[in-house]
């Protein structure tokens, strides 16, 4: 039976308890330094402290519940400010610090929080979330340490991390939902290191196989199968023999090569373009699309059989802008990766830090990668600054934008090839070179679309 953790990622499954938290998610002058996350369901009033060393302890003071938090932050007054809950509201007060409380990079005196806001403390950003599920107390180092791509502080999303965890070892196909660059290859990855299976990880772009070679490239061929095929060749399925093989953009695969991949995953054996008999193959698949399945299928584009086959399980990533408080999570990993050397050296000036957090990603962690991969290199190993930062973070208000969902970009897509092949009268090349793409493309999207260039034709 299909499972699917679609329910739940911006806040609680229906019925089960939630409560607020706090997030203590960067520090500017130590970017890498852990978070935090913090329950507030039995917490009367939140208080901020400068201290040696980040602490945090809980007590009944005057008959308030008290959550104390000691922040490791020069920039902190030893009394900075209060949290508390009024009603069923949480109240945020400056508590007469030195360089003020800021709420989504405004100064405030007293403002009632809303789910979502960045609170900014000296230099060390929070997040508050409303609505999620209960969880404990927890800091970042206790995250799947084996599998940093599961990694998050979202109650919500961590419960449904733990799920894959579990169903990493198991042969369940799992589906990888969500906007581009949300990281989706990224989860995938962590799922095959935790599979512990012997094989490889093989990842294929399923939009970018050519129409006529996408079988030979997925299957494999018998030398002399067809013109060119000089030598016999595995495939990428046979590739992932004992490994994990992502289908990644599976929403974008040929209609008519997908009977042959179900084939592939029912019987577990491929034949070879050109063979004359099923090879065994030992694998599992992670598929991964930013499109919706369902509406495909319901345009006859995909089939539902295959579609059946492939979600055992489906995740759905939230696009970045959904999990600020996995923001410093986020940083430290990609500071690892990107300049190790680095690690424990590297700062962010206030102004840039605060970009970060205004910035709504709609390229999500694949831009969120590229800004800093530019901004360490800019920045000399010395402060990373607001100028080292594209462009477009260092506006003083960031326009808000959402990503268009597959199914409106799907429209935009076709009202535009329809536009181009009036004014080239049905001539595929010229609208290729409109639009700057191969002309494969094009004949790929007028398939999807069911367009046909003769009847533009005068």
């Amino acid at each position: 039976m299909q499972s699917t953790l679609t329910e739940g990622l911006s806040g609680a499954p229906r019925g089960a308890r939630t409560a607020a938290f706090l997030f203590r998610v960067l520090d500017a002058d130590r970017p890498t330094a852990p978070s935090g996350r913090f329950c507030l369901d039995a917490v009367d009033e939140v208080l901020f402290r400068r201290t040696d060393n980040r602490s945090s302890s809980r007590a009944d003071e005057g008959g308030k519940r008290v959550l104390a938090l000691g922040i490791a932050d020069r920039w902190m007054s030893s009394q900075h400010a209060r949290l508390s809950r009024v009603m069923r509201a949480w109240v945020l007060e400056d508590t007469k610090s030195k360089n003020g409380v800021r709420r989504n990079s405004e100064l405030v005196q007293q403002a009632e929080l809303v789910d979502g806001d960045v609170i900014e403390l000296g230099r060390t950003f929070f997040v508050f979330r409303a609505g999620q599920p209960l969880a404990p107390d927890v800091e970042s180092e206790a995250l799947h340490p084996g599998a940093p791509g599961l990694a998050t502080l979202s109650p919500s999303l961590g419960a449904h991390f733990d799920e894959l965890v579990k169903l990493a070892k198991s042969s369940v196909n799992i589906a990888l939902c969500g906007p581009s660059g949300s990281g989706k290859e990224v989860v995938a990855k962590a799922l095959h290191a935790l599979s512990a299976r012997p094989g490889p990880f093989v990842a294929v772009n399923c939009g970018a196989l050519p129409d006529e070679l996408v079988e030979s490239e997925l299957f494999g061929h018998r030398k002399g199968a067809f013109s060119g095929a000089l030598e016999d060749r595995a495939g990428l399925i046979r590739t992932a023999h004992g490994g994990t093989l992502l289908l990644d953009e599976v929403g974008d695969l040929p209609l008519d090569a997908q009977p042959s991949l179900l084939r592939v995953l029912q019987e577990r054996a491929v034949m070879p373009v050109g063979g004359s008999k099923p090879l065994p193959v030992d694998l599992r698949v992670i598929s991964a699309t930013h499109r919706k399945l369902e509406q495909l299928s319901e345009r006859g584009l995909f089939r539902d059989d295959l579609r059946a086959r492939l979600t055992g399980y489906r995740a759905d990533l939230p696009p970045l802008v959904a999990r600020r408080e996995d923001l410093g999570l986020l940083i430290t990993a990609l500071i690892q990766r990107l300049a190790p050397q680095r690690m424990f050296s590297v700062q962010l000036g206030i102004s840039a830090a605060r970009a970060l957090f205004a910035y709504d990603w709609p390229l999500n962690v694949r831009e969120l990668e590229k800004a800093l991969e530019t901004a360490l290199v800019l920045s000399d190993s010395g402060v990373i600054e607001l100028a080292h930062l594209p462009p477009e973070l260092r506006e003083p208000a960031p326009v808000r934008r959402r990503e268009q969902p597959a199914e409106e970009q799907d429209e935009a897509r076709k009202a535009e090839l329809e536009a181009l092949l009036r004014q080239h009268a049905g001539n595929v090349s010229a609208v290729a070179r409109s639009m700057g793409k191969a002309r494969m493309q094009i004949q790929r999207w007028l398939a999807r679309y069911e367009l046909d260039p003769r009847t533009f034709r005068s």
